[in-house]
């Protein structure tokens, strides 16, 4: 199982959006996860165990772990090509 963090600034408003539409996506593709809600500051604290972060924040830290840039759903521009990004991540 594959842990995600979803984050944003404040860990509430905008990671909610991006986290329920990876959840829909794991769903439809039979892809079992454990989402973790944070705010962005909280990243660090997962570094040993988390796979991916989706996040609509700005981080400058590199991590051992793909970072995805999810604004896409905040604007909807480039929407699909964000989902496919982590679909793609979720499959591996």
């Amino acid at each position: 199982m594959k842990q995600v963090l979803v984050a944003c600034g404040a860990g509430i408003a905008t990671s909610t959006v991006v986290n329920n539409a990876i959840e829909e996506m794991a769903k439809e593709n039979n892809i079992k996860l454990d989402i973790k809600q944070i705010k962005i500051a909280e990243v660090s604290a997962y570094e040993d165990s988390a796979d991916l972060l989706v996040t609509t924040a700005m981080t400058k830290k590199e991590y051992r772990f793909p970072v995805i840039n999810a604004r896409a759903f905040l604007t909807g521009i480039g929407i699909e090509d964000t989902k496919k990004q982590i679909l793609d991540e979720l499959k591996k």
